[in-house]
């Protein structure tokens, strides 16, 4: 009897784990940093996600604020006269259903000018897990965000 209940109960769970949606678009939205100093919007584009900076914390230089700082560390001079409120900061990420993440995209950092590989995830908390790294995920930084 507890054998049969047992294998009732498992095949009722993994049936259910079997129907449970993924949601690619579940990173749609605006999110804030786990620190409240920077704030960015993801929004889809055919099949890439992307971020783009909606505001950040200008309390480091208050005669600068965020709203009028420019990409003055961009690598390409001819890129440096464009404001940071509202740049992409974050472009060719796909979801990889199988990994239940999003991978194979590029982040630019306007405080070093410099890109890096980047991947995205959904912890069990719902925060959103922004992974930069140069070469492999090994190698690199992880930032925490909550949805707005």
């Amino acid at each position: 009897m507890k054998q049969t209940l047992f294998i009732s109960l498992f095949a009722t769970l993994f049936s259910l784990s079997l129907h449970a949606q993924k949601n690619p678009d579940a990173i749609i939205g605006k999110w804030m940093s786990e620190d409240n100093n920077l704030e960015v919007e993801v929004y889809k584009e055919g099949t890439e996600y992307k971020a783009k900076v909606l505001w950040f914390d200008d309390s480091d230089d208050k005669s600068k604020p965020w709203n009028t700082r420019l990409d003055e560390k961009n690598p390409k001079k001819e890129l440096r006269s464009r404001r940071i409120a509202g740049l992409e900061v974050l472009h060719g990420l796909t979801y990889d259903e199988d990994a239940d993440e999003w991978k194979d995209g590029v982040i630019y950092d306007s405080n070093s000018g410099k890109e890096w590989s980047s991947k995205v995830w959904l912890n069990s908390n719902n925060e959103l897990k922004v992974r930069g790294y140069w070469l492999v995920s090994l190698l690199g930084e992880t930032m925490t965000f909550k949805k707005t």
